[in-house]
């Protein structure tokens, strides 16, 4: 070790480096700078286990592996992060040490250069590794209705980094490819202003989406449909492109009308408070459709909005379609005094026909809150610019249209067609086979195909509530 540190850097006080010396000054570095790491124990672990062997240092300090890192990691302002945080700066300047004589003159000082650059090498290398390919912030750790898949790094994957050969043709390998996150880059770097937004604002906006792309959440399936909140729109995705689209409208958010933005946003909004109302993140697998379904109507709807129309008017629940029950028994509704009823005494189905809530059809999919997709009566509502409307579930501008793109034509979608059209509608399910998957998710903004940059207003405050977070990423 003595030898080959002499041998790179003609400073004879590494003559006298040994591996059994820099184990002993090692650990005390690595107590006494175990509180400033990311990954204390990871690191810990790898050194401890391997005889405290410096392999950043010894393998790639002088084919300047070392200085091909510092680069990247000063140049993390391209993907909207901060490149303090990988503390490139630093690390140049131990690195310079070990070309200047004069920086280091006693053993004591070699043995904790060698030291220090090694731990500060293996965090910042995990903590951009990790960043790139896993996003700095968990997503599941700051929205409350985040349902979807996501991989978070581990142990096992910080553990890689001690084996790589060439770190600059490994950091070059982690570099987000897809054209998704390279458009939002070039928008960042040339500072692109968002119609009807400031060139800050809109750079707010673009960080807090390069995150959400770099989240290992994507869909990996040759179809799917996703659904994306603040855009109001349901693609059916093929081999990577768009091979259905329809307006849709979503739950309500706390945001309507745009009044809190990234640029105005106070400390009460940096935290997660979802309209009750709102649709969630979600991933699962639509397996089934309704026809003609019937809607048990969910108490809070029952009793905020049923229970009272009912009071106003005595043929409501008649001319709506809906059945109450008491104990599981069909009651007459005439009987009961609305607006004395108690809340939760009665239950409410609304029958199929032309005014149930769900229209003809409605896609079911395996999720813990009870949201789907499906038809609607009130199609006045995809006329307006600002959908988020509903009571969570979503509504399809074009449910016959999906249903044909999912089953296809034959019998099952002949089947779905003419119950759709019957006259004296019977509720009908109909499995999809094979099962198609459903991401529905939140991105306020993209680089279209013609290369100009869409933004949407942030409904739900999710941008506000990302960007805080990522603020706080030191």
């Amino acid at each position: 070790m003595g030898k080959t540190l002499y041998l790179k850097t003609k400073n004879k006080v590494f003559k006298d480096v040994t591996p059994d010396g820099l184990a002993e000054v090692f650990q005390k570095v690595l107590a006494e700078e175990k509180s400033k790491l990311t990954y204390p124990q990871t690191i810990s672990a790898y050194y401890e286990a391997n005889n405290y062997d410096p392999v950043f240092v010894m393998d790639h300090i002088f084919n300047k592996d070392l200085k091909s890192a510092v680069i990247y990691y000063q140049k993390a302002g391209e993907h909207g992060l901060d490149p303090e945080m990988f503390k490139g700066d630093e690390m140049a300047a131990l690195i310079n040490k070990f070309y200047n004589a004069k920086e280091i003159k006693t053993l004591d000082q070699a043995y904790h250069a060698i030291a220090q650059l090694e731990l500060l090498s293996a965090n910042s290398l995990i903590r951009y590794s990790n960043a790139l390919q896993y996003g700095v912030v968990s997503p599941k750790s700051i929205y409350a209705r985040y349902f979807i898949t996501t991989q978070r790094p581990d142990s096992t994957s910080a553990q890689k980094i001690f084996q790589i050969a060439d770190i600059k043709q490994y950091l070059d390998s982690i570099q987000p490819k897809s054209p998704s996150y390279i458009g939002l880059q070039k928008a960042l770097a040339a500072g692109v202003a968002a119609p009807g937004m400031s060139a800050e604002e809109t750079r707010r906006v673009i960080i807090t989406n390069l995150e959400r792309l770099r989240w290992k959440n994507k869909p990996l399936d040759k179809k799917y449909v996703v659904v994306n909140i603040p855009d109001y729109q349901l693609d059916v995705m093929q081999d990577g492109k768009s091979v259905l689209n329809m307006k849709v409208c979503v739950g309500q958010g706390r945001n309507p009308n745009n009044a809190v933005t990234l640029m105005n946003y106070a400390d009460s909004n940096t935290i997660d408070h979802p309209n009750p109302h709102s649709t969630p993140q979600l991933n699962s697998q639509i397996h089934s459709v309704d026809v003609n379904p019937v809607w048990n109507i969910p108490e809070s709807i029952a009793t905020k909005e049923i229970m009272v129309e009912a009071a106003k008017d005595k043929y409501y629940l008649e001319n709506k379609g809906i059945n109450v029950y008491k104990n599981g028994k069909l009651v007459d509704p005439d009987d009961i005094d609305w607006a004395t009823a108690s809340k939760g005494d009665y239950d409410f189905k609304q029958q199929p026909g032309d005014n149930n809530s769900l229209g003809k059809i409605k896609f079911l999919f395996n999720n813990q809150s009870s949201v789907y997709l499906h038809d609607t009566p009130a199609k006045e509502a995809f006329n307006r610019t600002m959908r988020a409307i509903s009571h969570g579930c979503v509504r399809l501008g074009d449910p016959q249209g999906l249903a044909l793109n999912l089953f296809g034509e034959g019998k099952k979608y002949d089947l779905i067609a003419a119950d759709m059209a019957a006259d004296k509608p019977d509720p009908t399910t109909i499995n999809l086979t094979p099962k198609v998957p459903i991401y529905i998710t939140y991105v306020t903004g993209w680089v279209d195909t013609t290369g100009n940059l869409q933004v949407r207003p942030d409904i739900y405050e999710l941008d506000v509530v990302l960007y805080n977070a990522l603020a706080k990423v030191k």
